[in-house]
Formats: structure tokens, C-alpha cells, sequence
């Protein structure tokens, strides 16, 4: 799609250039727009229920053994959602599913949101970790 954009851009500019000294305003505005369409496209989203092997690699994070492994668990369905994605696919977690879709991955066109609702940490584990606060210079009472 890109090589497309690109001929027409380079026919557009040698159509209008031809027997003129300079660029014209209209010659401007309309490489302007191509050169709009052409980062627009570039940075366009890719649906991993759509995309093929390459469109896969195209997108940051994902190398070619990811994207055969993302086509593979592709087979026994499309993913429903950004956690079902993370469950049959190895290698993708949630740090990974986040980056992804900053890199432009989309599952079902939404991207990965991150939040309470995403985190699969239990509130013990918190608790476990908490030190009582010391006041310096004071030593704890025992009680």
C-alpha cells in the first residue's frame, strides 16, 4: 500500500513539474497530503485477528517467532480479547500486550488497557511485603 502512495506521489510530482520552473502552491498541498497519508499508514493500527505474518513483524516487539506463534493460536480461533491473547499466546504478558499495542497492535481494534481491572496480583502479596514505619531515633515497644 505504501509503494502505491509512493508511485503516485512521484507521478504527481513529475506530471506537475514538468515545463515549470519551481513548485507550485497546488504541487505543495497535494505532496503535503500524500506525505500525511503515507506516516498515517505507516503508523496505522494492526488488528491481530486480520493481520498476516508479515504485518505481524511489522509491528515493534513482535519478531517472526512471535508472529508464528500468534498465527498459530490464531488457528483454534480469533482472540476475543486482549487477556485471551496473553492466556494462548507464549511470551506475550501484560508488560508485553501493553507495548505491543503502544507499537500499534490492536486486538478486535481496541487497544491493551492497563489498570485495576487488568492486574492479576492478589492484595496478600502486598500485605506481605508492608514493613511497620519506624520513627528514627525511637526504638518499637514491645507489647
Amino acid at each position: 500500500m505504501l509503494v502505491v502512495f509512493s508511485a503516485l506521489a512521484l507521478f504527481i510530482t513529475t506530471t506537475f513539474v514538468k515545463g515549470k520552473k519551481g513548485n507550485s502552491p497546488m504541487l505543495k498541498r497535494i505532496m503535503a497530503v500524500f506525505i500525511a497519508l503515507y506516516a498515517a499508514l505507516a503508523f496505522a493500527a494492526v488488528d491481530v485477528n486480520k493481520a498476516n505474518h508479515a504485518d505481524l513483524t511489522q509491528v515493534k516487539g513482535i519478531g517472526p517467532a512471535t508472529a508464528t506463534r500468534i498465527m498459530d493460536a490464531r488457528k483454534q480461533g480469533p482472540f476475543k480479547n486482549w487477556d485471551d491473547l496473553i492466556g494462548r499466546v507464549k511470551g506475550i504478558a501484560e508488560t508485553s500486550a501493553s507495548k505491543l499495542s503502544e507499537g500499534g497492535l490492536t486486538v478486535n481494534g481496541q487497544a491493551y488497557k492497563t489498570g485495576p481491572a487488568s492486574s492479576s496480583k492478589p492484595a496478600s502479596t502486598t500485605e506481605k511485603s508492608a514493613k511497620p514505619a519506624q520513627t528514627a531515633g525511637k526504638k518499637q515497644e514491645k507489647s
